[in-house]
């Protein structure tokens, strides 16, 4: 946590950078968050319809968000599997109330197409999920946030470390898990904890 708020403090933009009723509407809703919310963090994302979003858009609802990258062939596709596993385990009423976030650590090649791709060969509810590239600058932040250790190969992949985290509403950190051939019955329940509160 002390991570996490080193790095919102680093940065972190002025708040009222323009006069005018939208830019104190946004400063209000910033300050609102929790100090070890990682909406704290002004992160830039695209999605896979390619439509710009931010981290701060994701809240609202408990998120389980993770890195990958689309060209990787084996730890990725087994991380996406095991979130549909996870979400098979939910009621369709708490399905309906989660979402799913993949942000890639490739955004050189990971256009909004190649992340279109992943989303329809996976099957995924893209209602719900949300395939993401950041720029450079962005991934490193993001990685560092979420305890994600990455490094570019000489052959272009990556080796990286796979950790699921569960966000609650605030975007505050309230579980993780590594498994990726299993469903973590910890963070099975954290979520249910999580979809349950009011």
């Amino acid at each position: 946590m002390k991570l996490l708020s080193r790095l919102v403090l680093a940065c972190a933009p002025a708040l009222f950078c323009c006069p005018g009723a939208p830019a104190f509407a946004e400063a209000a809703a910033a300050t609102a968050r929790p100090g070890d919310s990682i909406y704290q963090l002004d992160l830039a994302l695209t999605d896979q319809d390619a439509r710009a979003i931010t981290l701060a858009d994701l809240g609202g609802k408990p998120v389980l968000i993770t890195m990958f990258y689309t060209s990787c062939k084996f730890v990725c596709p087994l991380t996406i599997e095991n979130l549909q596993r996870l979400e098979r385990a939910l009621t369709p009423e708490q399905r309906a109330a989660v979402r799913v976030v993949l942000v890639s650590v490739d955004p050189e090649r990971d256009t909004p197409q190649a992340l279109k791709k992943v989303a329809l060969d996976r099957r995924v509810d893209t209602a719900r999920w949300t395939l993401a590239r950041a720029d450079a600058d962005g991934v490193r932040k993001l990685a560092a946030v979420l305890g994600v250790q990455y490094r570019k190969l000489d052959d272009g992949e990556f080796n990286h470390s796979t950790i699921v985290t569960l966000l609650d509403r605030q975007g505050r950190m309230v579980a993780h898990t590594n498994r990726t051939n299993e469903v973590d019955p910890e963070l099975l329940a954290a979520t249910q904890r999580e979809l349950d509160k009011p």
